[in-house]
């Protein structure tokens, strides 16, 4: 999915969660056009209320490929017609308007994006970090086998895995592991600006 349809259905999230009704329409919608998949299906049907069904939904979509926010914007067309115009508007907005610079975002100053990240920043960052933290590490040069290592060091915990994998970059990199560095592979797999705000503001 685009960064952008991304960045719009997680701003919209709560609002969306309050409004639509996650009936038969829109999830077998998707299933028909193989947005999701029969257990994601089960997953959002499972769920014990509407609105943890449409953030169940939220939550998946990002993840199957280009053409869901597509699918997702027409299977709202004959129910919730003023909820797609509202959200092909916002769409329309932002492509009028280029967001920030992703370092702007994190609101950090220009003294702390040169410098090399402290050992309890890493930690920090490791505690923040989801599932997305290998897609960082490879971004950042760490190999497959690199990211093993980590894993195998430290079996019971994910973010012992993940402190070791940043350590090792800013151990191989030296004064180029700069926090800017570390940004621009977090933007890459969007991570949202926030996470860097816990860390280093």
């Amino acid at each position: 999915m685009d960064p952008k349809h991304k960045r719009l259905l997680r701003s919209q999230r709560l609002q969306l969660a309050d409004e639509i009704l996650v009936d038969d329409t829109i999830v077998q919608y998707l299933f028909q056009e193989d947005i999701i998949t029969q257990s994601h299906l089960e997953e959002i049907q499972w769920q014990s209320s509407n609105r943890r069904k449409v953030l169940k939904l939220l939550d998946i979509l990002p993840s199957r490929g280009s053409r869901a926010f597509h699918h997702f914007i027409k299977s709202l067309e004959k129910e919730f017609p003023w909820i797609k115009d509202n959200l092909l508007q916002l769409c329309d907005e932002e492509d009028r308007e280029p967001p920030p610079p992703f370092t702007v975002q994190c609101g950090l100053p220009d003294h702390i994006l040169s410098t090399v990240p402290t050992t309890q920043h890493l930690n920090h960052l490791a505690a923040c970090l989801g599932p997305e933290w290998k897609s960082v590490l490879l971004d950042m040069g760490l190999s497959s086998a690199d990211l093993y290592r980590c894993c195998a060091d430290h079996p019971l915990s994910i973010q012992s895995q993940v402190l070791a994998g940043l350590v090792m970059w800013t151990q191989r990199n030296g004064r180029k592991a700069t926090v800017q560095r570390l940004l621009q592979s977090l933007q890459a797999v969007d991570v949202p600006p926030s996470v860097l705000q816990q860390v280093f503001v």
